[in-house]
C-alpha cells in the first residue's frame, strides 16, 4: 500500500562502507570522534550543520535547564517500571519518555509553534508587535484556555531557569524576533486574559533555539534527549537506593476507592 508521494528514498544523514563511516559528510573517525562535543553532534545530526559558537552555548544551556525537575511523572513512572522491571532499563527510560506531550516534557514544542505562528503573521502584516500579540492571544484562546510559556504553580514571580536563559540571551546577542514576540505575550496577558503571569521555562527555551536557528519540527527532541540523560540517572539511582516501591504504595494509600 503506498503510504507516501516521495517515490525515491533518500537520507543525508549517514553511510558506511567497508572502511568508513560517514556521517552528514563527514567522516565520523576522523573528523568527528574525539573533534565534536555530543550536543554539537547532536546539532549537526539534525540540522546538517555544525553550530557556532552561540548555537552550541544554547543548545547546551537548554539541555541543562530542561533535563532535571525532581520526581516529575516522567521520573515517577520510570522509577516504577524499573522496580517492577530491573532487568529493562530501556523500559523503564520508555515508560519515562512516553508522557512526552502538552503538559510534561511537549510544551516547549507547543510554545514554540504559537510564537513561531506569531512571528509569521507580524511578518506578514508588518503590524506592531505588540498589535499581533494581542490578536494571537484571542485566536489562541479561542480553542486552548492556557497562553503557552507562562505561569507556574511554584516559581510564583518567574520560573529561575527562565530568567537566567533570558539574560544570557540578551548577554549573548541571542534574543530575536522570537524572544521579543514572547516578551510581547507576556507583556500583553493583563489586557488578554485579565492577569499578569511569569515566564516559565518552556517560554524562552523555544524562543531562544528558534532564533538562532533550530528547527521548529525538532523542538520537541530537546526535551525528549535532555529527559532521558536525567531519567538515566534517576534509573542508576533507584537501581542502588530503590524507591519505586514506596512511592506505588503512597500513591495506593492516598486514593480512596469510590466504586459500588
Amino acid at each position: 500500500m503506498r503510504t507516501s508521494k516521495q517515490d525515491t528514498g533518500y537520507s543525508a544523514i549517514c553511510t558506511s562502507d567497508a572502511d568508513s563511516i560517514t556521517v552528514r559528510g563527514r567522516d565520523l573517525c576522523e573528523d568527528l570522534m574525539g573533534k565534536v562535543d555530543f550536543s554539537s553532534y547532536f546539532w549537526l545530526l539534525v540540522t546538517g550543520q555544525e553550530p557556532d559558537e552561540n548555537q552550541s552555548f544554547f543548545l547546551n544551556a537548554t539541555l541543562v535547564a530542561l533535563a532535571e525537575h525532581g520526581m516529575v511523572p516522567s521520573v515517577v513512572a520510570a522509577r516504577m517500571t524499573l522496580a517492577a522491571a530491573p532487568e529493562a532499563v530501556q523500559g523503564a527510560v520508555a515508560a519515562g519518555i512516553l508522557g512526552c506531550g502538552s503538559v510534561a516534557l511537549g510544551s516547549a514544542e507547543i510554545a514554540g509553534r504559537f510564537y513561531a505562528e506569531c512571528v509569521e503573521d507580524q511578518r506578514a502584516t508588518g503590524d506592531p508587535v505588540a498589535d499581533v500579540a494581542v490578536r494571537n492571544i484571542h485566536r489562541w484562546r479561542e480553542h486552548t484556555k492556557a497562553v503557552p510559556g507562562f505561569g507556574h504553580w511554584q516559581h510564583v514571580e518567574g520560573d529561575p531557569r527562565a530568567l537566567k536563559l533570558l539574560e544570557l540571551a540578551d548577554e549573548r546577542g541571542a534574543s530575536g524576533e522570537h524572544v521579543a514576540m514572547m516578551r510581547a505575550i507576556q507583556a500583553a496577558l493583563p489586557e488578554t486574559i485579565g492577569r499578569e503571569l511569569a515566564v516559565n521555562v518552556n517560554g524562552p527555551i523555544p524562543a531562544i533555539l528558534l532564533d538562532i536557528g533550530w528547527p521548529l519540527a525538532a523542538l520537541k527532541g530537546i526535551g525528549l534527549l535532555s529527559r532521558t540523560g536525567s531519567l538515566i540517572g534517576h534509573l542508576t539511582e533507584e537501581a542502588e537506593r530503590p524507591v519505586g516501591f514506596i512511592m506505588s504504595g503512597a500513591a495506593s494509600a492516598a486514593i480512596e476507592y469510590d466504586g459500588d
